[in-house]
């Protein structure tokens, strides 16, 4: 599910995209997928897209969403798969990469997964 998240975020032009492992440190996810839009509108396309993806890819859909397409910030939690979908501004003031600062990362796109 992460990668076809992924792949859907970086397919709508999401930026910055970065999965956080999460499983040693919380009990609630295994993994937080971030990433960055550029407006509302782009917020949208890619809670849209992501969701689609998953949903064609595995039936799942998200437990809860937070936020919306207006925000600075959406959450789309799959459960053991968290999404977070921020604008630029929004992704500094949470800094969820600082506060999980311990988790291991890989960074999505062009085609690749990386470790970071």
């Amino acid at each position: 599910m992460l990668e076809v998240a992924a792949t859907a975020a970086d397919d709508a032009l999401a930026a910055d995209i970065v999965a956080l492992d999460v499983t040693a440190l919380t009990p609630f996810s295994d993994t937080f997928l971030i990433a960055t839009v550029d407006n509302p509108r782009h917020m949208r396309a890619t809670m849209n897209a992501v969701s689609e993806a998953v949903k064609k890819d595995s039936g799942n859909l998200p437990n809860s969403v937070e936020g919306d397409g207006d925000a600075e910030w959406v959450i789309l939690d799959y459960g053991d798969l968290v999404v977070h979908l921020f604008t630029e501004e929004g992704r500094s003031f949470y800094a969820l990469e600082k506060l999980w600062g311990d988790a291991p990362r890989l960074r999505f796109g062009a085609d690749q997964v990386t470790p970071v």
